[in-house]
């Protein structure tokens, strides 16, 4: 019986001990694989560089890697992060388990696929992130599952050599897993239209909205809308968060 209690106790202790290496080395790598602010010139403010061009170094994000096109800032989020999309010859899942350096990294990166141009032009912009635990990539966009944190943050943007495109954040909710760009065929005005909708007041159990007529704003088939995507648990992959928002100023910047 003592025996039976000494080998019940030792694997107790390794089953735990092996269980908090696992979480330490999850979290370890999150928190390596996602030092994006390296290159940013300045990081002392974010609050105040939503009027700039957030002070990007560009061709330091170049030289490092040529899939870089962009950086998606979200204030009240940490997300504040790069933006690749796969060169030709990758499939689109190619930076899903690789950071901006193309190394192995389970954070992965923020990213597009091949369908959406780069320059934000199509009508519906999907980007994806992870919902990792340690806070970083897409985590933090379930902020806005909070009615009172929805209502306070209203604005995300886009950083382009040249160019800063602040978008009107107005949806967030949980949705199904389908991949909206196969499943609409947004160059039917009647689709497009139909679906931007339902993005005004879509049928979940977690939504928030906000009413565009009372910023003077509406959805035509000229919207541009720009759709974070990240999963509503890190154990479930059968749905989304979305966090949806529409173009409202395409200004050109100093970078």
């Amino acid at each position: 019986m003592r025996k039976k209690k000494i080998f019940w106790g030792l694997m107790t202790v390794i089953f735990f001990g092996i269980a908090f290496a696992s979480l330490l080395f999850y979290f370890k790598s999150g928190l390596e694989d996602n030092n994006a602010d390296l290159y940013l010139e300045s990081n002392a403010d974010n609050s105040s560089q939503e009027a700039d061009n957030h002070n990007i170094n560009w061709d330091k994000l170049n030289r490092q890697n040529s899939d870089i096109y962009a950086w998606l800032y979200v204030p009240g989020t940490n997300i504040d992060y790069p933006v690749v999309q796969p060169a030709n010859g990758e499939d689109d899942f190619f930076y899903l388990k690789r950071n901006i350096k193309k190394e192995n990294s389970s954070a992965g990166s923020i990213y597009s696929e091949m369908q959406n141009a780069k320059d934000f032009s199509d009508p519906v912009t999907v980007l994806y992130g992870h919902n990792m635990a340690d806070g970083s990539m897409f985590a933090t966009l379930h902020k806005f599952e909070d009615s009172s944190f929805f209502k306070k943050h209203d604005s995300m943007y886009i950083y382009m050599p040249g160019r800063k495109l602040t978008y009107k954040i107005y949806s967030a909710y949980k949705y199904d897993n389908r991949h909206i760009l196969n499943s609409f065929d947004f160059s039917k005005k009647k689709v497009l239209l139909d679906y931007f909708k339902y993005t005004e007041n879509p049928l979940s159990t977690v939504v928030n909205t906000r009413n565009l007529k009372d910023y003077g704003l509406s959805l035509t088939k000229k919207s541009k809308v720009l759709t974070l995507s990240t999963c509503t648990s890190r154990m479930q992959g059968d749905t989304r968060y979305l966090v949806q928002g529409v173009l409202i100023q395409d200004e050109r910047t100093e970078q």
